[in-house]
């Protein structure tokens, strides 16, 4: 007889003060990956997809009126200029029901990127951020005292890097 493991966990927020409920794993928002697709398959289960920052605001409304039961599992993403700032922003005015955002760079390591995780926190302060991509403590700490409740660690090559849930509590 196997032993049944319960992957499901409930996470409260740090800064946005969201509670979260599923399965902690996150399919990354890279363009073959973080599909509207793939949200519906994993949405299901409790899996979470961080949807490609590639989407027009047409097609997220026409995802979020055709599958609606999947906003509460998705991240819409973006990049950290003002342009990616405004796409995102007409997105999370057009479909209130998304609560999750990730802003992603191929290396977190600047000031500007720490700003901009401040101004997307400061715009959206009732949204979960995930943030990233670094590799150390420091860093994680920094982007989590500037808004993020999500850290993405790892550097390199994106289909190897993994996402974590970082600085929250179970």
């Amino acid at each position: 007889m196997g032993v049944q493991v319960d992957l499901v966990r409930t996470f409260t927020f740090r800064n946005s003060k969201q509670t979260y409920t599923g399965i902690p794993i996150i399919a990354a928002n890279m363009d073959t990956v973080g599909t509207f697709q793939m949200a519906k398959a994993l949405g299901k289960h409790t899996l979470f997809t961080a949807i490609h920052k590639h989407y027009t605001l047409e097609d997220w409304k026409n995802f979020a009126s055709t599958s609606p039961e999947c906003l509460e599992h998705v991240a819409a993403s973006s990049g950290s200029s003002q342009a990616d700032l405004d796409k995102l922003s007409s997105i999370l005015e057009a479909i209130p029901l998304l609560k999750y955002i990730c802003l992603d760079v191929a290396n977190g390591y600047s000031e500007h990127f720490v700003e901009f995780v401040k101004t997307v926190h400061a715009k959206f302060p009732n949204h979960t951020i995930m943030a990233g991509n670094v590799v150390t403590g420091e860093m994680v700490e920094e982007l989590i005292l500037s808004g993020a409740d999500i850290i993405k660690v790892g550097i390199g090559p994106g289909k190897f890097k993994s996402d974590f849930f970082a600085g929250i509590q179970p």
